[in-house]
């Protein structure tokens, strides 16, 4: 299909759609709240179009109900809601340009969980990843990190693109036997429930009308339709082809926070990003895998080939 590449193309302009909605949230609606509502959306959204083929499946859904609610809490409620917060205080290009941190972590965190093999892309992308992210971290000035420490922000976005990596990782370790829209919404119906003793206690307020186009987006393109977009590009293009659309995420939501919400990119922003965005790319290109000599060496126990 010559256009299959618009699917991850989409996901990908929605999710930057989305850092833009978590700025504009700031002052109107709580990280709480818009999570809570986000999901609560989608669920209302999809119920419709999935009730009858989840029902058909809920023997597997409930067999597998521990690890759908483990899904939901680091896909969904974990990395959004600490997205949210780093909202609060960081720019959408810092939040773009952190989340694209996403694939290498994924990439690392497989060599541990599933005993992939280490490769030269994830060896020296990991490195030049590093060494933008402490460039952003430290805006120009990494040694700042010393003095001054990480801002919360920060940490905030770099738990929520850690935990989107385990997510990712254990979707692929764990085959529940379900299609992916029974899955995705299992996950979703799980996060309503996770989030909404969260929102109750946090929160607790309606939100008011300025926040309704906020709402929809987030839990309408974001939250129903983007899903189905990356799905379909995995379908048609395989899942590594599609990975690489990842690396669209920050230069889009960079592109999107300046022109939308006026921000202003900086030098550090660009050697920081660019350095992170090559590693990203790198650990993704650059497949063969690291051997010393005669032997290969492993970071984590490996089946016998």
């Amino acid at each position: 299909m010559p256009l299959a590449f618009l699917f991850p193309f989409s996901c990908i302009a929605i999710w930057a759609g989305n850092g833009i909605v978590s700025k504009l949230a700031v002052g109107i609606l709580s990280p709480a709240a818009l999570a809570w509502s986000r999901w609560t959306v989608a669920a209302l959204i999809l119920t419709p179009f999935l009730i009858r083929r989840v029902w058909r499946v809920r023997a597997r859904l409930l067999a597998g109900w521990w690890q759908i609610a483990t899904l939901a809490l680091l896909g969904m409620v974990l990395n959004q809601t600490f997205g949210y917060y780093a909202a609060q205080t960081l720019g959408a290009t810092e939040i773009g340009l952190m989340m694209g941190l996403t694939p290498l972590l994924t990439l690392l965190l497989s060599i541990w969980l599933l005993h992939e093999r280490p490769t030269w892309g994830a060896l020296v992308g990991g490195i030049l990843s590093l060494a933008g992210l402490a460039i952003l971290l430290g805006q120009g000035d990494p040694a700042a990190l010393l003095t001054r420490g990480i801002h919360i922000g920060s940490v905030y976005m770099l738990l929520s693109a850690s935990t989107y990596a385990l997510y990712s990782v254990l979707l692929k370790k764990w085959d529940l036997g379900l299609d992916n829209w029974s899955l995705l919404y299992g996950q979703v119906l799980c996060s309503v429930l996770l989030l909404t003793p969260f929102f109750l206690l946090v929160d607790g307020h309606w939100p008011d009308g300025r926040a309704l186009w906020l709402i929809l987006y987030a839990g309408i393109p974001t939250s129903a339709l983007s899903p189905w977009l990356w799905m379909q590009g995995i379908s048609l293009l395989g899942a590594n082809r599609t990975a690489i659309f990842m690396n669209l995420l920050p230069v889009m939501t960079a592109g999107l926070a300046i022109t939308l919400l006026g921000e202003r990119l900086t030098s550090y922003h660009l050697i920081g990003g660019g350095l992170t965005l090559l590693g990203v790319l790198l650990a993704q290109l650059l497949v063969r895998p690291v051997v010393v000599g005669r032997r290969r060496v492993v970071l984590a126990p490996c089946p016998e080939e």
